[in-house]
């Protein structure tokens, strides 16, 4: 297969825009700036998140990764408890896109949290923002629980995509509900991109081979003993899922079947 097929396998298509990689990589967290730069180049991500709350005290720096790397920036509603919340930031992430040059960048993280504890988001106050925001020309990228119903409702108000946590934000203990998470992979028309508690590479791997379209990754790799070289097994890991995903798992089998034939050798 020629390099150039292999390579849109993994893209990541939202909205109006295609994006060479399946893997987004959240911000904070990171010891130092410099690890953050380094592991946003290494995993070729071609977005970040940031948070806006947070965001236009770093905007400054982010501005050489933005540009030197093509990076999309995906500013995010963290923080927000309520949806009046979400929304206002919502209108200071769009104005952030506009100063670092991305005049046509209308995407936004969406993130209702009222939860302190457990960082679990607001379905309710969610739905409402987001399609408050639809409405008005956001590309919502809607950050969500693992139910089914709720998930198919918010593509069905307008949102770019849909982003079901893994498990809770920060807690790297990756894959807790797959029954739900296949039932709106399977579900949604829109791109389902597996969001919070991945904490390794195998996990980022099995959310692709699942059939989600993209994986968010933060802490896993801003807490990595080697962010750097973390970056890279996330790189690598989404590719592999992707995959392996497209060529189709092996049937399971309750008994063995031997690789080698045993009829048809000499006597």
């Amino acid at each position: 297969m020629k390099n150039n097929s292999l390579e849109k396998m993994h893209e990541l298509k939202i909205a109006n825009k295609t994006f060479k990689s399946s893997l987004i990589l959240g911000t904070g967290k990171y010891k130092t700036y410099k690890d953050a730069a380094t592991s946003i180049k290494t995993s070729e991500t071609e977005i970040i998140t940031v948070a806006i709350r947070h965001a236009y005290n770093q905007k400054e720096s982010l501005i050489p990764v933005l540009n030197s790397n093509n990076i999309w920036l995906l500013p995010n509603t963290a923080g927000s408890k309520n949806s009046h919340e979400a929304i206002r930031m919502a209108y200071l992430g769009q104005e952030l896109t506009h100063k670092v040059g991305q005049i046509d960048n209308s995407f936004i993280k969406l993130e209702v949290i009222p939860d302190t504890d457990y960082l679990l988001p607001d379905p309710i106050g969610t739905l409402k923002a987001a399609e408050y925001l639809s409405k008005k020309g956001f590309q919502v990228l809607a950050y969500t629980n693992t139910d089914p119903i709720l998930a198919k409702q918010l593509e069905q108000v307008g949102c770019a995509a849909v982003m079901p946590l893994a498990s809770p934000i920060g807690s790297g203990r990756g894959i807790q509900d797959p029954f739900n998470l296949s039932i709106i992979i399977k579900n949604a028309l829109v791109p389902v991109i597996i969001d919070a508690g991945i904490g390794t590479a195998s996990e980022a791997s099995l959310s692709m081979e699942m059939g989600a379209d993209g994986v968010l990754v933060n802490t896993a790799i801003a807490r990595a003993s080697s962010p750097e070289l973390m970056a890279q097994a996330m790189k690598l890991a989404v590719w592999s899922g992707r995959y392996a995903y497209i060529a189709g798992r092996m049937t399971q089998q309750n008994y063995a079947n031997p690789s080698s034939p045993l009829t048809g050798l000499p006597k």
